[in-house]
């Protein structure tokens, strides 16, 4: 069975073309095929499905091989991917755990709308909120030098975020519009690249919090992503897009004792 590899903003996904639904999904087989030693090495596994009603559908895994919650930068690979495959030309509509997505594409970029986000909680020392995957969000100072495992770990597993957990998204202001983030993601049970609902996350509660405005730039250790939306009169976001490149780095086949029960 051919496999696709792609990255946005280093996030990377095993992409799999499954629209005759011959892939044997499991979680012990796609948790060996992200790990990094032993499989392919992916932060998860995405299968790209047809639809009735959609130009396709995306089904998305974590690299523990469960099947998790919406995936930003995923999102944005898997359209990507229906691009290189034929599916549509500039404009898709698709379905995804958390609904209908729209996305663009350019040579350069997939810019992928996400849903409405009607309200965050702003603690005094964080902030949560719910971009298709659950997010903690933190405003620290010099995030580059800090240990964002031994900071999001405990995070991600506090009973405050029972019983699924979080990701963990801490961000430092770099300039006026401008936000680096790094995030601790569940699922890969690590720091990851880029995360692009934590991105997301991350510039909406920096609106709130630090007077930013649409478009805020967002600097992560993979790559640069920009987050735009419109504020509506009671405080929610809409017309929220996240865009930034998505990249095929390689392709193969997966042996056969891969996919043997």
């Amino acid at each position: 069975m051919d496999f696709f590899k792609y990255q946005g903003t280093g996030n990377d996904f095993i992409l799999i073309d499954d629209r005759d639904e011959t892939f044997p999904a499991s979680q012990e087989r796609i948790a060996r095929l992200c790990h990094r030693r032993f499989g392919i090495g992916a932060d998860g596994l995405i299968l790209l499905r047809n639809h009735s009603e959609y130009d396709f559908q995306m089904v998305y895994f974590n690299a523990d091989g469960a099947e998790g919650s919406m995936c930003g930068n995923g999102g944005r690979c898997i359209v990507r991917f229906a691009h290189d495959l034929g599916l549509f030309e500039k404009e898709t509509r698709f379905l995804a755990v958390d609904g209908e997505h729209y996305a663009v594409v350019t040579e350069e970029e997939v810019s992928l709308k996400m849903n409405e986000i009607s309200g965050i909680d702003h603690q005094p020392d964080y902030s949560f909120l719910n971009t298709g995957s659950p997010h903690y969000v933190k405003v620290v100072e010099d995030v580059e030098s800090m240990d964002v495992v031994a900071e999001g770990r405990p995070v991600r597993y506090d009973d405050r975020f029972a019983p699924g957990g979080t990701n963990a998204n801490f961000i430092e202001p770099i300039g006026s519009n401008t936000l680096f983030v790094r995030t601790y993601e569940r699922g890969v049970e690590d720091e990851t690249y880029s995360c692009g609902t934590g991105v997301t996350a991350s510039a909406l509660v920096a609106h709130q919090q630090l007077g930013m405005n649409s478009p805020v730039l967002i600097q992560t250790i993979g790559g640069n992503l920009r987050v735009s939306f419109e504020v509506t009169a009671d405080g929610s976001f809409n017309d929220l897009y996240l865009t930034g490149p998505a990249v095929r780095v390689f392709t193969g086949s997966i042996p056969d004792e891969f996919l043997a029960d």
